[in-house]
This record gives C-alpha cells, structure tokens and sequence, in this order.
C-alpha cells in the first residue's frame, strides 16, 4: 500500500519526545507550560519546543503544538506573543479547541497549520465543513465514533481537504470531550483548561450492581483493528498519554510501528501485543469502535492493571508463582527501558551554535559570514563601503543590531570583527536588508513572519433596550407555559431522533412561536433527522450549541444563536462565529467568571445571552451509567435505550456528596450536580451587557429534588428582572438547593 499511515505520538516532555523518535513516530504532539490542555504533565519551554522541531525534522517527524484550551479575553496578548514567537519555529500544526484561536491564526498567521482538538466534539458531517470553512487542515473525530461512522465523515473530510485523526490507544474518557465540566464544577478545575481532576475515575459508595468505580471506562486500544482504520482512510493514529513518561511512549509506540510495517508491508498482522500490557493501562477495551457499548469497557479501579495482566496470562496461583511472575515483568520493563536509554543518549538537543563574521574594507561591500553547524552563509551588501568621520558603522552598532540572533534557534557564540575598519559608512536600509537576508537563511530559506499586533477591538456598547428573559421546555405539556410570557420559549431537540419521525418538525409548524434547541452531539442518523427538522419546519430562529446543526442553518439562511455549551469565553470566538457562519448571537460560557464576562466585546449587530438558571451538566457519555449503577438487564446500550430509556439514580462519592444520574427519552445519559446554577446576581451585574437571560425550565437532571411550578418560577424571574437593583429573595427561597459558585471562581 502506498498511502502514508501516521503514527501520532504524545510528548509531555523532552525526554517522551526522544522516546517517540526512536520508537517510529511519524509526529508528535506537545504543549507549552500554558494552553494546553494537559497540564499535569511536564510541558516544554520555548526553548525546548524549538530543541524538539529541530531534533524531530532531523529524523523526518513532525511537531504539532496542543493549544486546546479555551482562552479568555485578557489572555489574548499573551497569546498573541506566543504565536509571534512560533510562527517562525518550522513547527508544523497547532492544535485548537478555541474558536477565538482559529480566528487570530486564519487572520494574522496563515502559515500555521491549524488541527482541530478532540475538545471540539466533532462527529457529524456539519461539524467538519464548518472546521474546514474556519480553516482547519486536519480534525480529530470523537473517541465515541465507531468504524463506520469515521469512514464516512473521513471520505466527507477527505473531499474538503481536511485530514483526520482518530485516537488509537490510552486513556478512554467516559464523557464526550470537551463536554465533561465535572472538575470544573466540583473542584474548580476545568477540562477545559487542562487542570481534569478526573472525577470519572473517584472512588464512590458501593452502587446497587456491587461497584466503587462506576465511571472508570479502560483503556483504549485499537491493535488488531489496524485494517479497518486502514479501509476508513484515516491519516493519523494518535497515541493519548501526554502526562505519562518517556518508557510508556517508546514501549507503545514501537510496538505500533512495528504493527503498522507489518501490515504494510505483508498485510498481515502481529499478534503479540504482550508489550503493550507491560506499561501502565487499565486492560484494554476497542468498543467504541466497534459501536459494542457493553458493561466490558468497564474496570472497578482506576489503577495500573498491567500486574494482574501478567499473573492472569501466566495462570499464577501460587505465592512463588506470583512472585516469579513479578520478576519476569521488572525484568522485561528494565529491558526496554535500557533498549530506550541506549537509543536516545546520542540525541542532541542544544542549540546549534552561530558565529558572525563581519569584513568592511573601503571600495569593497560589507559582508557577513555566518557559520552554524556545517552550513556556512556568505551575504554581502549591494552598496560599496566609503570613508565618513560622523556617521560609520561600528562594530558595537553591529553587535546590537546582530544580538537578537541569539534566540531559541541558534546560540551566538561570538561575532568576529577581525577584518572590519573604521570609519565606513553604508546606508543602514543596506543593513537591515542584509539582516533579514541572513534570518531568511537561517530559517530553512523561508521568509521570516515579521511580529503582528492585534488591533484592539472597540468597547462593547451597552444594550440599548432593556434585557429580556428566554425560557427553555422540553415537554409538549409545558407548551401551555406560551401564554403566560412574551419571552421566547425555546423547545430541546433531543440528542436521538426516531429516523423518518414527523414529530418535533409538526410541533415546530403547529407551535410557531417555539424556538428550537439543539444539543451539543448529534450523530449519524440523529444529524440527519435534525436537519430533516430544519428542512421540514424552516424555523424564523434557532439556538445550537452544535456547530454542525449551526453550519446547516447557516447554509439555508436561518438566524441562529450559539448555545451555552459552545463555550464562548472571548471576543474573537464570537468573530468566529458572526463572520464564518452569519451568527446573530451566542450564550457566553457559563464557566467563567463575573470579571472575566466583563472584558468581553460584543462584535456589532450581535446578541449575547448568558444562562442564570440551569441543572448543571456535569459529563454527558455515549455509555450507559445504568450497567453499574442500578444494573441493567441489557448488555449493551442501543438505539433502542436512547428513544426509550428513562431511568434515574444518584451515585454518591467517598466524600458524601451525590449527582443526579439521568437519562431523558431521546438522550444520552448523562450526570448533574446536586445544586441548580442560580444566578440573580448576573441581571444586575450586566443589565448594559446581555440582551436576554435564559432560564431552564426542563426536569432534566433534577433527579429526586421536587418538581417546581413553572408558572410561579417564570412570575419570580420576570419580577426579579424588573426591579433589577433590588431583586427579592423570593428565587433563592424557591430554589435552595442551588450554587452560583462558577460566576465567582471562574477559570
């Protein structure tokens, strides 16, 4: 076969990043000590970023940098600078979740690469012309997708010029990602920005199916499952593990290598994968993949199994037999370890050093020769040196001048006026050509990206009309609830649609003055029905937090406004959106903070609405959370679970505190909070910002907590946004079980 197959390394640090190069990688992804979205590991500095280019482009590898975080506004400058400092790096893609991100780069560095983030949720084809209308030139598809489903956005990928990734082994979140705000909620630290607590694999009270980890999926590996990737067309198999070390990284990336040449080569597979099991993992599980969702992707601990791996394998019993087989896996672990040591300790990291050497004589040009390596670099000036007393050129001009050659590509060891004169003078024009002819060379013979500045955007007007209130339903019962409020009332499409149904499309037409809702993942057949509704009703307005079902709208003309789970947390994000897809408005980020809200500027002509009563979502998973919590007969979650299933719980962690574990009709299964986002505050905190505070009124995630009348609920909010600047407590009272702790720490 002749189509190159990428093997897609994680580097958290220097020495991982070694480890990936002798072990096969075709490229490696990183992140810096900030945005990205893995902070936990060790992370890079610039000066290691740019060691890392230099010594993978050395073995034919490439380097992509993780800026998949969401950025806030007053982190625009910084962001700014690390961009004009990488943009000459000879790095070779970033990796983005921010739509702010696309943005800046589209705008201000074209020459970047851009990849969209697996925090991007993609999985439906709306989703990958949106990215390829941003700008992305490659895209990584949801974990949650089966082999079907990849090759089929992959071809769609594959006619927009847009290559696709898939992750092929690690860790398994059971959230969709980018979707999971459980450390975020619980403990301040969001996915979001890279600080996952990792609820999903905490400890709680025994459930009644007899587990302490209910939520802690295994790890994923897709070993045997090469030739159907292969057939799906995908062009990167990502390895995840950025926070693990250099062993972990050679151990799983060589034996995927030599998994991939193998079937290049024969088309035949290697059946040993024992490698694999010697390094950390939590068994291993490829059921996503093969859209097998059964109670087997799940382990009751989160801890490394690769022990028990090797007692089961050998069929140890005995003490002596358990110890052996311990001694065996040391063994064989410091074995590669020592394969790896021998195979890295030649590889050189620092920086190439530069000498300058400068010659001015009367009636000859300047010129410099600059020596790095084994390349020697000769410029010389196209005007001729003449005598001047007032104005020449010195040697300590010329020094200052050269000095900022010294950076984190080359170290100037020394800059050699041995044959320079005084009292010469050249035009300094000359000079600065000359200089930029010399970092021309340096940098591969490419041009050098001159440093940009953000223009600043204007100060956000105030809303001219006073903010108004919007209402979310998802029961036809609640419909009654039109009549008691002129707000806007926006009707939830659920997340599964029964293919060919009539029903919400007949509810829109007869109900005109319903907004339709749209969740943040629809897949397959459950895009196509949501488009199918657009088609059918030709709704006036919509509300999306899914780009995919957004693009659609955009493309038939149809206003629509981002939802809150498209996490807008900046200016440029909303550009993004106004300008790409004719957005009329967005939901900003329920996850940021009062201040935080403050610095963001509204682009002209655009709504922004911000949520102040919700459920709060904490993870929402292709899985069932059923299986091993109240148990459930089924042995796996089906298309048949989603339109039927209705079942709730509440699971309780070893600290005492409980989440609503819901499923809707039509919906995935999903987790909340015990507390309700109540914030009463924000109407008169940003009565001059928001055009519209929204209030959920659906009974999803509300668990066991008593249903309130949602009549009485609309009166109170709609009294509370008239007297803004003293609202009665009567909500708070209503509503006790509830938190606005998000609006006060932020991210």
């Amino acid at each position: 076969m002749s189509r190159k197959i990428e093997l897609l390394a994680p580097g958290g640090d220097i020495e991982a990043i070694k480890a990936a190069i002798v072990g096969g990688a075709n490229a490696v992804y990183c992140g810096l000590d900030f945005f990205n979205a893995r902070n936990r590991a060790s992370n890079l500095s610039i000066d290691e970023l740019y060691a890392a280019i230099r010594l993978a482009h050395e073995y034919s590898c490439e380097i992509f940098l993780t800026l998949n975080v969401v950025i806030l506004e007053h982190e625009i400058p910084t962001l700014v600078r690390l961009l004009n400092q990488i943009v000459n790096s000879g790095l070779d893609g970033i990796i983005v979740q921010d739509l702010g991100v696309f943005d800046l780069v589209k705008k201000h560095f074209p020459t970047l690469d851009i990849h969209a983030s697996t925090q991007m949720t993609t999985h439906n084809e709306g989703q990958i012309l949106f990215l390829s209308k941003i700008g992305a030139s490659r895209l990584n598809l949801s974990r949650e997708l089966n082999l079907e489903e990849i090759k089929s956005l992959t071809a769609l990928s594959h006619e927009h010029n847009v290559l696709t990734e898939v992750f092929v082994h690690g860790a398994l979140c059971i959230a969709f990602s980018g979707q999971c705000y459980s450390s975020s909620v619980s403990v301040g630290n969001s996915g979001n920005r890279g600080r996952c607590s990792q609820a999903c694999r905490d400890e709680y009270e025994i459930t009644a199916a007899g587990n302490k980890y209910p939520l802690n999926l295994k790890d994923n590996s897709a070993y045997f499952d090469l030739p159907e990737l292969v057939d799906a067309q995908v062009d990167s198999l990502k390895v995840e593990g950025r926070i693990k070390g250099a062993h972990y990284v050679y151990t799983v990336i060589d034996t995927w290598r030599k998994q991939i040449n193998s079937f290049i080569d024969s088309g035949k597979l290697v059946g040993d994968d024992s490698n694999l099991h010697k390094v950390f993992n939590r068994s291993f599980t490829n059921s996503f993949l093969k859209g097998n969702l059964t109670k087997d992707m799940f382990i009751d601990s989160p801890r490394d199994y690769s022990k028990i791996h090797a007692i089961d394998e050998a069929e140890a019993t005995s003490e002596e037999e358990v110890k052996k087989v311990n001694k065996d896996l040391f063994e064989d672990r410091n074995a590669i370890g020592a394969s790896l040591s021998d195979k890295i300790k030649d590889l050189n990291i620092e920086k190439p050093k530069l000498t300058l050497s400068f010659t001015a004589k009367a009636g000859s040009p300047l010129t410099i020769t600059a020596v790095t390596g084994e390349e020697t670099y000769i410029i010389e000036s196209t005007d001729i040196l003449s005598t001047s007393i007032e104005s020449s050129i010195t040697a300590e001009s010329l020094k200052k001048r050269f000095k900022s050659f010294n950076d984190a590509s080359f170290m100037l060891v020394s800059s050699d006026f041995s044959s320079f004169d005084e009292g010469l003078v050249i035009p300094f024009k000359e000079i600065t050509q000359m200089k930029k002819r010399l970092a021309f060379l340096l940098n591969g013979s490419k041009e050098v990206v001159a440093p940009v500045e953000i223009p600043k955007l204007p100060l956000f007007e105030k809303v001219e009309k006073e903010p108004k209130l919007s209402y979310l339903i998802s029961d036809e019962k609640d419909i009654s609830l039109l009549e008691k409020t002129d707000a806007d009332i926006y009707f939830k499409i659920p997340e599964s649609i029964k293919k060919d149904s009539t029903f919400y499309s007949d509810l829109l037409l007869r109900n005109p003055r319903l907004v339709p809702w749209f969740p943040a993942v629809m897949i397959g057949k459950d895009y196509l029905e949501a488009v199918k509704i657009l088609e059918v009703a030709k709704p006036s307005k919509i509300i999306s937090n899914n780009t995919g079902i957004a693009y659609k709208a955009f493309e038939m003309g149809i206003e629509w406004i981002a939802g809150p789970l498209l996490n807008t947390t900046n200016s440029y994000a909303l550009n993004t959106l106004k300008e790409e897809l004719n957005c009329s408005g967005a939901f900003i980020s329920n996850e940021i903070n009062k201040n935080q809200i403050k610095k963001i500027r509204r682009p002209k002509d655009f709504k922004l609405l911000y949520s102040i009563y919700h459920p709060i979502l904490l993870m929402t998973s292709r899985q069932c959370f059923f299986q091993r919590t109240v148990g459930c007969n089924k042995p796996s979650i089906d298309a048949a679970c989603m339109l039927s299933c209705e079942k709730a719980t509440t699971i309780t962690n070893v600290k005492g505190i409980s989440f609503a574990v819901d499923k809707q009709k039509g919906g995935y299964p999903s987790i909340y909070n015990h507390e309700q986002f109540l914030n009463i505050e924000a109407m008169k905190d940003f009565s001059g910002l928001f055009d519209e505070f929204f209030i959920d009124l659906t009974d999803i995630g509300a668990g066991s907590k008593e249903r309130l009348d949602k009549e009485v609920l609309i009166q109170e909010f709609e009294n509370a946004l008239n007297d803004i600047n003293n609202p009665t407590d009567t909500l708070k009272k209503m509503i006790p079980v509830s938190t606005n702790d998000q609006y006060v720490q932020g991210l």
